[in-house]
């Protein structure tokens, strides 16, 4: 597939953060997104080696319907930006977005292990990514980050609101599994939240994790293992 090229590197943490305020405008949350269980569904993840300052992506492509693989590809880099809390995207773009470019199949929406509008400036990777592809996309995160919600009920499909400080609704809990601890779903671009955990639940028939992050992230530590031998 071909996608939109990212902005250059930003030179600081203040570029980074005027970059995400510049695109935040452009995340569109009218659309309903496209229909669980049908079409294409990308998974992307990241695994990192600081010590030598490697970064891997992958991307792998399953049919929403049978949940089979019918695309992967993968790429490795430099690191090219440090950690900062609210701005992990500037370190992963890159690379995820070289790992989209490889693919030989375009999905219908992406699927990110991470943080879409759950973030403390309302635009973590899956809005940045959303936003700089034009596809739909999600962020399904293990962790509520900073934010806080009621435990959901114990059996699959239930869910609670994800909340900011301030009380504002960022995403849901989402219970994957029964009696298993929930994810945490958030909307990234051109999707609703109700459609994002239908997304989320019809990825997870059997784990806590979505099929599709699963995928990737077996793929993205297989290829930083090789990239390192």
């Amino acid at each position: 597939m071909t996608t939109a090229k990212t902005p250059a590197t930003p030179a600081d943490e203040a570029e980074a953060r005027a970059v995400q305020d510049g695109l935040r405008g452009q995340v569109v949350l009218t659309e309903i997104g496209p229909p669980p269980g049908e079409g294409l569904v990308a998974g992307v993840d990241v695994a990192y080696d600081d010590e030598r300052d490697l970064v891997a992506a992958a991307a792998v492509v399953l049919d929403a319907a049978t949940l089979r693989v019918v695309g992967e590809a993968v790429s490795v880099g430099r690191v090219s930006f440090p950690y900062v809390p609210g701005l992990l995207a500037f370190r992963e773009l890159p690379t995820v977005l070289a790992a989209l470019e490889a693919l030989t199949v375009t999905p219908d929406l992406v699927v990110c292990d991470g943080y879409g509008l759950a973030h403390p400036r309302r635009f973590g990777l899956a809005c940045h990514l959303g936003v700089v592809t034009g596809l739909p996309a999600l962020g399904v995160a293990k962790n509520p980050f900073t934010f806080t919600y009621g435990e959901p009920g114990a059996r699959r499909g239930e869910t609670s609101p994800l909340r900011a400080p301030d009380g504002e609704v960022v995403g849901r809990a989402l219970r994957t599994q029964d009696g298993i601890k929930p994810v945490y779903v958030s909307v990234g671009h051109r999707v609703s939240l109700d459609n994002a955990c239908a997304h989320t639940l019809a990825l997870s028939p059997r784990f806590r994790i979505p099929e599709t992050t699963r995928h990737a992230d077996s793929l993205c530590r297989r290829a930083l293992r090789e990239a390192i031998a």
